[in-house]
């Protein structure tokens, strides 16, 4: 199956998982406040390092090698299999330690109902095998059964989150889409493998795993961390504001966290095959495509980022505006993170080069944590995670470009940038002239889609973009 269908399956996917629930967050947060906003999300990213745990680096290293051994059934079956029994093994590990922390650690005791909630989603999370299906590229499959279930959910909330008390109830219909993908997965995974104890093998993932799973456990430092401290030194309200501000973040890079996910198993493969001219052409396509995007995306959300809080969150999350601005830089920055780490070196194999990018971007944000949380709160958690994945890009840059002589293209960089400033003229214009909100961001958005539009097909002249209007003209014609 191409990269463009691929790319398509995954968008769709990708966008997806966060724009289902995005249907529901305006409710949710009207109904439930910013204080058991911020409870949910306290308490969720307590039970992501119980993930990480648990899954190790299976996420990533489960894809390079399913799409390896793509092409032999029996091995095929023998990866999957090894993986899983690993899988279940770490699982055990850190289901075991969260039991012991609920029972003796105060924190856990504090909210033990939703830690209870917690683990089931730690135990259906291993069940979930979205790496078998993304290293075969069945990206198709995971869009049908992803729509379907979060369908469910969205009915869901609006059925059984009726006030602000129930928290808990939506925390669990959360942790129930993970069961009943799990589900699903499981039972299509048998129309492709044969999972079974004998022949597997640990020794040769064991390492890679215990890297990745290290790197995930740093990256998240620097990431859910934030949260987690926020939670501790301030209060439920802040890490409402924070949770907010990076949720609506996440939407934004969302299409090109899809683009990415895609790749890997792609360039895995045209490194396999010994051809490194052609890697280095796609690892520069997807800069392009991501300054394409990025530069005019960052543009309109600052000028725009106190009207999408109110629309998504309401008059009650304001604390959300400023944290959400100061983020917007990681659009970029973290979109060419993900190239230069998950297109090339993860692609390559680097896992150490991999592991020492997460160790400089957890020490500046352990150490950013310290100085600026408490003070500055959901602000200092913003300026901590920007600080951090600027370490780890700066680190990731030194390995992309010592390995394949790639350094950061500044000049393609400051090209793009120059073309859109006008853009900026534009959107605060609009912003200034048109008192109504609703007005304003869609004459804002139909005059960003246009401009970017002009300026791709007749200044920078992107490929894709030129190959994508030709062939809706000619549709037309």
């Amino acid at each position: 199956m191409g990269i463009k269908r691929n790319f398509l399956y995954s968008s769709i996917l990708t966008t997806a998982n966060y724009i289902f629930p995005m249907l529901t967050f305006p409710y949710v947060t009207r109904v439930l406040g910013p204080t058991n906003i911020g409870i949910c999300n306290f308490v969720d990213s307590i039970i992501h390092y119980f993930l990480l745990l648990s899954m190790l680096g299976i996420g990533v290293v489960g894809v390079r090698e399913i799409a390896k051994a793509n092409n032999d059934q029996e091995k095929l079956s023998q990866v999957f299999s090894s993986l899983v029994v690993i899988n279940l093994i770490t699982t055990a590990i850190a289901l075991l330690i969260l039991f012991i922390c609920i029972q003796y650690v105060p924190i856990f005791q504090a909210y033990r109902d939703m830690m209870w909630i917690g683990a089931l989603k730690i135990l259906f999370n291993t069940l979930l095998i979205e790496w078998f299906f993304k290293g075969i590229e069945n990206f198709k499959y995971i869009k049908l059964r992803s729509i379907i279930v979060r369908t469910i959910y969205v009915a869901s909330v609006f059925i059984f989150v009726r006030n602000k008390n129930d928290y808990d109830v939506y925390y669990l219909l959360m942790s129930l889409m993970i069961v009943i993908n799990a589900y699903f997965n499981i039972s299509h995974s048998r129309n492709f493998v044969k999972f079974r104890i004998s022949n597997i093998s640990f020794i040769p993932y064991l390492r890679p795993l215990l890297i990745m799973g290290f790197y995930g456990a740093l990256t998240n430092l620097y990431t859910t961390f934030n949260t987690t401290y926020l939670g501790l030194v301030a209060s439920e309200t802040e890490v409402g504001y924070y949770s907010t501000a990076t949720k609506l973040f996440t939407i934004l890079i969302a299409l090109f966290t899809a683009f990415t996910g895609v790749m890997l198993p792609r360039m895995s493969s045209i490194l396999g095959e010994g051809k490194i001219d052609e890697f280095k052409r796609l690892l520069s396509q997807s800069v392009s495509i991501l300054f394409s995007f990025s530069i005019p995306l960052v543009l309109f959300t600052l000028i725009y980022a106190k009207e999408i809080v109110y629309i998504i969150a309401g008059d009650n999350f304001n604390g959300a505006v400023l944290p959400m601005q100061i983020c917007l830089p990681l659009i970029i920055v973290i979109g060419y993170e993900q190239i230069i780490i998950i297109q090339g070196l993860m692609a390559m194999g680097k896992n150490k080069a991999v592991f020492i990018n997460s160790i400089f971007g957890a020490i500046v944000g352990i150490t950013m944590c310290i100085l600026l949380m408490k003070p500055l709160k959901s602000i200092g958690a913003s300026i901590v995670w920007c600080c951090s994945e600027i370490a780890v890009l700066c680190s990731a840059s030194i390995y992309i470009n010592k390995y394949l002589q790639i350094g950061f293209p500044y000049k393609l960089f400051f090209r793009y940038v120059f073309c859109h400033a006008p853009l900026l003229i534009v959107l605060l214009l609009i912003h200034y002239i048109l008192q109504n909100y609703l007005l304003s961001i869609t004459i804002a958005v139909f005059s960003t889609c246009i401009y970017v539009l002009v300026v791709q097909y007749h200044i920078i002249k992107q490929p894709f973009i030129i190959n994508k209007c030709r062939s809706i003209i000619a549709k037309i014609k």
